[in-house]
């Protein structure tokens, strides 16, 4: 593995336990098929004799031999790949005409569905090896978002919380409510990608509740309060796999989508993927990120912008007349935490 300048790190490091923190990458693209992808990443993780390559079906592979657990590499189609998942008996008409209704799906989705390159939890300290992976990848001739009108390809990051606790999965959330606009005009989130309702923004509404001034819920309500405002995965930054691993029942009774899996991160869906922009890298989303993880981090900066951002919300002229993504940027400047 080739050795990559390591990412800048968030204040917090360590889980509530004293581990490292992990951080889990998906990366969508076009221009390269599965086999080629997997054969790629085995070279740059392992070399090219490294590594075991699995094939769980026709549209997934695994990369197994990482200490932090297998890479998948999968076309981001789950109807395709559960076909792909089924055995194929040529002989039986009913099978084979199966197999040419899923030949004929592959055909279609292979133009304008994804290829996904999925990390497994890599510590922070190695976050800048998913570098090498990108570079990679462009040089091989993958596509990002920008090249044709009808991808809606994103990068998705996974940081682990650093504790379970309410206040502190509360004081994320506060922060990344008061930064989505900037976040959002940071990130220039594509056009395809908004009219394909990847990444939402969070409801107003639910925005004002959740950074208003003596908002401490206990872990049940705040779960509660997110659930009957959001019982979707689409929004930027979704927390019903960390919801679903802190009360899977309570989940599950309001949100049915079987794509929810329980894990103890953030699942940061916002940014591009821009794979094939000569200097773009993992350094681009994580940078604004570790906003988010400053803010969360600082209580008393926090509260001070919730109190501002509250404000705002509720001062329906000032919302007319007035810029958050400016105000924010300069308060940002302002506290040094950019």
């Amino acid at each position: 593995m080739t050795t990559h300048e390591a990412l800048r790190r968030p204040p917090l490091t360590k889980t509530a336990e004293g581990r490292e923190r992990r951080v889990g990458v998906e990366i969508e693209f076009s221009g390269l098929t599965i086999a080629e992808t997997a054969d790629l990443l085995r070279a740059v993780l392992s070399g090219a004799d490294g590594g075991e390559l699995l094939h769980p079906g026709r549209y997934e592979i695994a990369l197994r031999g990482d200490p932090a657990g297998d890479w998948a590499v999968e076309l981001d189609f789950a109807f395709l790949k559960s076909m792909g998942r089924r055995e194929r008996a040529e002989d039986d008409l009913g099978d084979a005409v199966e197999g040419l209704a899923e030949d004929l799906l592959r055909l279609v989705a292979e133009r304008i569905v994804p290829v996904e390159v999925i990390s497994p939890p890599l510590p922070m300290s190695r976050l800048g090896e998913f570098n090498a992976v990108i570079e990679r990848l462009r040089a091989a001739g993958a596509r990002g978002t920008a090249d044709d009108p009808t991808y809606a390809f994103g990068m998705q990051l996974n940081p682990e919380v650093p504790a379970t606790d309410a206040d502190g999965i509360r004081q994320y959330l506060q922060a990344f409510l008061c930064l989505e606009d900037w976040l959002r005009e940071r990130a220039a989130v594509d056009l395809t990608r908004r009219l394909t309702f990847f990444a939402d923004p969070f409801p107003k509404s639910y925005a004002r509740t959740a950074v208003a001034p003596g908002y401490a819920p206990n872990r049940a309500e705040l779960i509660d309060d997110y659930l009957h405002a959001n019982p979707t995965r689409n929004r930027a930054l979704d927390l019903l796999p960390l919801f679903a691993h802190l009360d899977e029942e309570r989940v599950r009774a309001r949100v049915k989508d079987e794509r929810v899996k329980p894990r103890p991160t953030f699942h940061y869906r916002l940014p591009n993927s821009e794979v094939d922009r000569p200097g773009w890298d993992l350094s681009v989303p994580w940078n604004d990120w570790l906003v988010v993880e400053r803010l969360a981090a600082d209580p008393a900066r926090l509260e001070r912008l919730c109190a501002a951002y509250s404000a705002y919300l509720n001062d329906t002229l000032g919302r007319l007349t007035g810029d958050w993504k400016q105000e924010c940027q300069q308060w940002l400047s302002e506290n040094s935490l950019l």
